[in-house]
């Protein structure tokens, strides 16, 4: 077999991965493009180690040691990336990327700058304490 067929596939793979991450908005189809991609890349690996090898009569397979790191190493993105994904839709409720993208808490309408005067909360009335007091309790 030429090289040039698992080279065409593993382009394709990894043009499809990319379109994947560039496209989706859902993180797990994000993170399921990433791991299209870096398969794209381990059978590169795998058929230019074979194709070296025969080439050059090495017997190290050094392609395809480095495929099974990155087959761990992917093992252990996805492991991860779906754990944070979980606990980031527990706490939000969504696992759309647009809306994941302010990590910090939203801001207070109701907050002591939001009237523009930057005052602070000491300058504040008495009818704001008991708003405030009403939403912490």
């Amino acid at each position: 077999m030429h090289l040039a067929y698992p080279a065409v596939l593993s382009a394709l793979l990894f043009c499809t991965g990319l379109y994947g991450v560039l496209a989706r908005r859902n993180a797990i189809l994000v993170l399921m493009s990433v791991e299209l991609m870096l398969n794209a890349v381990n059978l590169n690996l795998v058929a230019f180690d074979v194709w070296l090898s025969k080439t050059a009569e090495e017997t190290l397979h050094s392609g395809q040691a480095l495929t099974l790191f990155t087959i761990a190493i992917a093992a252990a993105e996805i492991g991860i990336g779906l754990a944070i994904v979980l606990a980031v839709h527990r706490n939000r409720g969504t696992a759309d990327i647009d809306k994941l993208r302010d990590t910090a808490e939203p801001h207070d309408p109701h907050g002591p700058d939001s009237d523009g005067s930057g005052g602070d909360a000491r300058t504040a009335g008495p009818a704001d304490e008991a708003q405030k007091a009403e939403a912490t309790a």
